[in-house]
């Protein structure tokens, strides 16, 4: 970093740069309670087709960051971080205007592209354009924004809607993305010219937005449309097949859409596994909390969101602090190790204490502090290990890749809870269906603490593939 770039400076860009991260992963929750009050907008919307709303935008995310990812690297972190906060920014207001559900459920499509393209870049640009010593910390502040963002996502919903409509989720985006794209435009430097030779195989990309998107479509809605029935293996079918196909052309082709030799580091491979199986837990255990809360204790769904707040709160904080401290105590293994010990612990004392009367401050509380505590210690640890056991040149592509086993663990967990509570008799009213949501996430927390104290030996990084001949012409 040159030396006229000042602490000031810095601190602009690690905001910028987070608040492209928050942003996309609000997203991802803020619209779960403003469901009732866009079927009231939309009468005849049945069930299934409002579940777009949330299930389209989870697709599109996980689709295309893989891509994405590829494309920082090779574009410009700068140049591809505007695209995105500009795509969703769009997205945002015709989401904020749509007139029916399928406008509506487009424009959560185009969103949810947009988004997938700000989370590598935005790290990428924490990593590159900040002091290479402070890598840790950086991943720190950029994890606090992307749990917090998922984990405030409730709570801002519930008070935007309680104060105006489901169409407000929407428009706050707005200016915070147009400043996003100014600042971003204002601190960073001008990306370089683009070399063709280093778009990622147009193709491949195609295959693994459709193979991640058909699995991710599969798992969905796999409980709506039966696990047996042609659509669900169907999907499976369609997306193993783009997958395995974009796989094997990535193992031979000059400018690959996915990096195999990442998956040749052993800490990138254990990291990418166990934030699929921690997607898994965090997901179900974020969306059965609220449900608990609504359905058990009788909270609105404003208050609902609001007694999830400290957690939020408190995994933000501990992000950051994790981030900075996590070199001097042993690296990203013991941030994730000791994120995933007191994560279980909470999933423990959910599980077997659960009471049918509201216990706010002597049973709730301790939960969310505990829980918020550990998210932030393992989602800091795992994206720290994912990211810097790739070299720089592949931040992003590195990033990219971790986030997308995020988000497909997500879709796993959330489709396992579902079937949990529908098997377990939700409607009963009794708190065993939601005990054993707990214990469903408590035994994927074991296995991936498991893995991550085997697997995670973050070393040298990968070692990035031999730069293509610079300055000669194609035909």
């Amino acid at each position: 970093m040159p030396d006229s770039r000042t602490r000031k400076w810095y601190l602009a860009v690690t905001v910028t740069a987070s608040g492209g991260a928050f942003l996309a992963m609000l997203d991802s929750t803020v619209i779960s309670l403003a469901i009732a009050d866009v079927k009231d907008d939309f009468a005849g919307a049945s069930v299934t087709g409002l579940s777009w709303i949330v299930s389209v935008y989870a697709i599109m995310f996980a689709a295309f960051l893989p891509t994405t990812g590829k494309l920082s690297d090779a574009l410009g972190r700068r140049r591809l971080f505007c695209v995105g906060v500009g795509l969703f920014t769009i997205a945002s207001v015709l989401c904020s205007f749509a007139p029916n559900l399928l406008t509506l459920i487009i424009a959560r499509a185009v969103q949810g592209v947009g988004a997938a393209a700000m989370i590598p870049a935005s790290l990428a640009i924490l990593l590159l354009d900040g002091p290479a010593d402070r890598r840790s910390s950086s991943i720190g502040l950029w994890t606090a924004a992307s749990a917090g963002g998922a984990a405030l996502g409730p709570s801002i919903g519930g008070v935007l809607i309680e104060l105006s409509s489901w169409r407000a989720v929407f428009i706050i985006n707005i200016p915070f993305g147009i400043a996003l794209v100014v600042a971003a435009l204002r601190l960073l430097d001008a990306p370089g010219e683009t070399s063709a030779r280093r778009i990622p195989d147009p193709l491949a990309s195609v295959l693994i937005a459709v193979g991640i998107g058909a699995l991710t479509l599969g798992v969905t809605e796999g409980g709506n449309w039966g696990w047996s029935s042609g659509g669900t293996l169907g999907s499976f079918a369609a997306g193993l097949l783009a997958l395995s196909y974009a796989l094997l052309r990535s193992r031979r082709h000059p400018a690959p859409a996915i990096d195999t030799v990442l998956w040749g580091n052993r800490t990138f491979a254990t990291a990418n596994i166990v934030m699929v199986l921690y997607g898994m837990a965090q997901y179900a255990f974020m969306l059965v909390t609220v449900l608990y809360l609504t359905d058990i204790w009788n909270y609105s769904e404003l208050r609902a969101g609001l007694a999830n707040t400290p957690g939020a709160l408190s995994a933000s904080i501990v992000a950051v602090v994790a981030g900075r401290l996590a070199p001097k105590l042993g690296g990203p293994r013991s941030a994730t190790v000791f994120g995933l010990i007191v994560f279980g612990a909470c999933c423990t004392w959910l599980a077997f204490g659960l009471t049918e009367q509201p216990a706010f401050l002597f049973f709730w509380l301790p939960a969310c502090l505990l829980a918020g505590t550990g998210l932030g210690a393992a989602t800091t640890g795992v994206s720290a290990a994912a990211a810097l056991s790739a070299p720089p040149n592949m931040f992003a592509s590195a990033s990219g890749m971790n986030t997308t086993a995020r988000q497909f663990g997500g879709a796993l967990g959330i489709a396992a809870m579902a079937s949990i509570l529908a098997h377990g008799g939700q409607e009963s009213g009794g708190t065993d269906p939601y005990s054993d949501v707990f214990v469903f996430s408590l035994a994927l927390v074991g296995l991936a603490l498991v893995i991550s104290a085997i697997g995670l030996r973050l070393g040298a990084p990968a070692a990035a593939p031999a730069p293509a001949e610079p300055a000669q012409s194609q035909t």
